[in-house]
C-alpha cells in the first residue's frame, strides 16, 4: 500500500470510528461486556495509541533512526501485519499499562470523539514529511510487535482503530 492509500485508511478509519463511537447512547458509551473495555475506553486507548507513533513521525528522522535503527528487510504487508496482531492478541497479548484506559463517564464522549479526531489530523500532517523510502527506512517499536517499519506501524494504527470499532460494537 502506497503512502497515500495509507493516509486515505487511517483517514476513514479513525473518522468512522469516532462518528460510530460519538452517535452512541450514554448506555452504549458507558456499556462493556465482562472483561471488555466500554467504548469510552476504546476511545481512549486509541488516543493513547496513537499519539507515540504521530510524535515519533514528527521527530527529525536522525531521532528514530538513532534510537530504533533501520530495518534490514522489506515491510510487511497490511494484510500480513494484521495476520501478526491477531497472532499475537490470540496467544495472550494485551495491551501494555502506558496504553489501558481509566473508567470514561458518559459526560466524556464528546470529548473523547474529538480527542480522536485532533490525533489522526495530526498524525495524517505528520505523514506529510515521510517519503515511502522512508517509510520502509526507518522502525519504531510497538509494545506487542517488537520493532516494525513505519509502514508497518502506520498499518497497524490503520487497522487498530478498526479492531477496536469492533469492540464497540455489543
Amino acid at each position: 500500500m502506497q503512502k497515500e492509500e495509507i493516509i486515505q485508511l487511517l483517514d476513514k478509519n479513525y473518522q468512522d470510528f469516532a462518528v460510530f463511537v460519538a452517535a452512541q447512547s450514554a448506555e452504549q458509551f458507558c456499556y462493556a461486556p465482562e472483561g471488555k473495555w466500554t467504548s469510552g475506553q476504546q476511545t481512549d486507548h486509541l488516543v493513547k495509541a496513537v499519539r507515540p507513533v504521530r510524535l515519533g513521525l514528527s521527530l527529525p528522522k536522525f531521532i528514530p533512526k538513532l534510537l530504533f535503527g533501520t530495518s534490514n528487510r522489506p515491510s510487511k504487508t497490511y494484510d500480513e501485519l494484521v495476520a501478526k496482531y491477531q497472532a499475537k492478541l490470540a496467544a495472550g497479548g494485551k495491551s501494555t499499562r502506558a496504553f489501558i484506559p481509566p473508567t470514561i463517564a458518559a459526560n466524556k464522549q464528546a470529548i473523547v470523539a474529538k480527542a480522536i479526531l485532533k490525533e489522526k489530523e495530526i498524525l495524517l500532517k505528520a505523514i506529510a514529511s515521510w517519503s515511502e523510502a522512508d517509510l520502509d527506512k526507518y522502525l519504531m517499536p510497538h509494545p506487542l510487535l517488537g520493532k516494525l517499519t513505519i509502514r508497518e506501524m502506520l498499518y497497524f494504527t490503520a487497522y487498530h482503530a478498526e479492531h477496536h470499532k469492533k469492540g464497540c460494537q455489543f
